[in-house]
C-alpha cells in the first residue's frame, strides 16, 4: 500500500449545524450532492503534492467525465440581470454557512452568543454577517441621527457629538481582532464541544474604520496630569461599562462607526462602538454614547464581579483584559472527516494581543516533534495571521496540534501549563493549545492533552 500515502488527500466538511461526529459519517454514507460533496472534498489542495510525487491530478475516468465534458444549462443561457438582489447574498450552496447559537448557554437567548464557523473561513477577515456575537441584553437598530455620544469627566470642555460631528473628524482603518474574554471557556476542565466553531468561534476579525479615541479627548482637553483611566458606556439595556487606561486610550483605541468598509452592522454596534485591540472583547462596548475620563479604576459591575479570572487559591483576579497570544488549527478540525490518505494542507489561524505574531509551530504527532508553518501575509499587530503547512497523512492516527508564538516572545502553552497557573475553575482567557485527533477512520475528534 505504499503508493496510498501519495494520492491527493481529500476532505468532507461535515455541515455547520455539526451536532456530533456521527452525522458526518451519514451525511458521508448517505448521498450528499454530488457537486457540493466534490467541493468540500478540497482535492484541488493536493496540487502541490501531486506535482512532486509524479501524482496525476484532473485525470478523467474512462468513458469521460459528463460535468466537464457536456455544457450545463448556465454555459448556453443568459444569466439573472444586474442589482437582482441589490444587497448582495451568499450562494444558495452556501446556505448551511451560519453563526450559530450554543442551545442552553445562558438563560435566555437575547444575553447569549452566536459563534463564527472558523472552519470554513478563509484568510483573516471575518464576512460581517458571519462576525460573532455576546449581548448582554439582546441588540438594538438605533436611528444615526438620533445617536449621540457625551465626553465628560476630567476635562477642559465636556462635549455631545452626533454622528454626523465624528464622522467630519480625522479617521483610520485597521484591521484588528476581537475575542470574548470567555472563549474557549468550556475547555477549562474537560472536552466540552464538537467543533471549533464551539471551541473558538468567539473570534472574528475584521477591518474598522472611526476616529482615533485620541482625538476626541484631545478635542474636549482632558486632564493631563490627572487623568488615569476612561470609562466607556453602552447604550443597551445592560448598562455595559468598562474602564479603559488613559496610555491605551490614547494608543490606538478607535471610536468606529464602520466595519469592513461598510457601517456597522446593528448586531455588532451600529451606529458606534469601541474598538480597543488586543483586549478582550466585553471592553469594545457597543452602541457608544459615554466617555468619562477620570482619575481611577470604576470597578462597575462586569469587571468587579463579571470577567474576572478565577485563581486556584480562591481568589479572583480583576482587570486583565489583554488576550494573549493564541492560535488554532481550522481544517482539519473537529467535525471534519478526511476521506482519503495523502497530501493535506494544515491551515489555522494565530493571535496576540501584545502584537504581532511571529511564529508558529505546529505537530501531527501530539507535541513529540514540531515543524514552523508559513505565516501568510499580511503580518499585522493585534490582528489574525493566517498559518499553512503540509502534511502527507499515512492513514495512522495523529494529534494535531499549534502553538504559537508573538513578538515579545511569549510561547502559547499546554493545558497542563496553563492549569498549573490558573486551576481549572477559570471560565477566562483560555489560551491553551488545542489538540484535534486524526482517528484512522480519518474522523476528527476534539481531545485533550497534557
Amino acid at each position: 500500500m505504499a503508493g496510498e500515502a501519495s494520492k491527493p488527500g481529500r476532505i468532507l466538511r461535515a455541515p455547520e449545524n455539526f451536532v456530533d461526529s456521527q452525522l458526518a459519517l451519514d451525511i458521508t454514507n448517505n448521498g450528499m450532492n454530488d457537486q457540493r460533496r466534490s467541493f468540500l472534498r478540497k482535492s484541488f489542495l493536493a496540487a502541490g503534492a501531486a506535482m512532486a510525487s509524479g501524482t496525476a491530478l484532473g485525470q478523467a475516468p474512462a468513458g469521460g467525465d459528463p460535468a466537464i465534458l457536456k455544457l450545463p444549462e448556465h454555459s448556453t443561457s443568459l444569466g439573472k440581470p444586474v442589482a437582482t438582489n441589490p444587497y448582495g447574498i451568499p450562494s444558495r450552496f452556501e446556505g448551511a454557512l451560519q453563526r450559530r447559537e450554543s442551545p442552553g448557554l445562558t438563560r435566555v437567548n437575547a444575553a447569549s452568543v452566536s459563534f463564527t464557523p472558523l472552519q470554513s473561513l478563509f484568510g483573516i477577515i471575518t464576512p460581517s454577517g458571519l462576525h460573532f456575537e455576546r449581548h448582554h441584553q439582546g441588540w438594538h437598530d438605533i436611528d444615526p441621527s438620533q445617536h449621540r455620544l457625551m465626553v465628560n469627566g476630567l476635562v477642559r470642555q465636556q462635549k455631545v457629538y452626533s454622528m454626523d460631528d465624528l464622522m467630519r473628524l480625522p479617521s483610520v482603518s485597521r484591521m484588528h481582532f476581537i475575542e470574548c474574554g470567555a472563549n474557549t471557556a468550556m475547555e477549562w476542565g474537560n472536552v466540552a464541544v464538537p467543533s471549533v466553531q464551539y471551541s473558538h468561534g468567539m473570534l472574528s476579525c475584521s477591518e474598522f474604520t472611526g476616529v482615533p479615541l485620541s482625538v476626541l479627548l484631545d478635542d474636549c482637553g482632558y486632564d493631563k496630569k490627572t487623568a488615569r483611566f476612561v470609562l466607556a458606556e453602552g447604550a443597551d439595556g445592560s448598562g455595559m461599562t468598562r474602564t479603559i487606561s488613559i496610555e491605551r486610550a490614547l494608543d490606538d483605541v478607535i471610536v468606529a462607526w464602520a466595519m469592513n468598509g461598510e457601517m456597522l452592522r446593528p448586531e455588532n454596534g451600529y451606529p458606534l462602538r469601541l474598538v480597543v485591540p488586543g483586549v478582550q472583547g466585553v471592553s469594545w462596548v457597543k452602541w457608544l454614547r459615554r466617555i468619562e475620563v477620570g482619575d481611577q479604576p470604576y470597578a462597575t459591575k462586569d469587571e468587579a464581579i463579571h470577567y474576572v479570572d478565577a485563581m486556584p487559591d480562591g481568589m479572583y483576579r480583576q482587570y486583565t483584559g489583554i488576550q494573549e497570544c493564541k492560535s488554532v488549527i481550522t481544517t482539519p478540525s473537529a467535525g471534519q472527516r478526511l476521506l482519503d490518505t495523502g497530501f493535506y494542507n494544515i491551515t489555522g489561524l494565530a493571535w496576540s494581543g501584545r502584537g504581532k505574531i511571529k511564529r508558529v509551530d505546529v505537530s501531527t504527532d501530539g507535541g513529540r516533534n514540531w515543524r514552523t508553518a508559513r505565516l501568510e501575509s499580511p503580518l499585522l499587530p493585534k490582528c489574525l495571521t493566517r498559518f499553512n503547512i503540509d502534511w502527507t497523512w499515512d492513514g495512522a492516527p495523529a494529534v494535531l496540534q499549534a502553538r504559537a508564538i508573538d513578538e515579545t516572545g511569549y510561547v502559547q502553552p499546554k493545558i497542563n501549563e496553563l492549569r498549573a497557573v490558573r486551576g481549572t475553575r477559570s471560565i477566562y482567557h483560555n489560551n491553551a493549545i488545542q489538540s484535534w485527533q486524526v482517528a484512522a477512520s480519518g474522523e476528527v475528534s476534539n481531545v485533550q492533552v497534557y
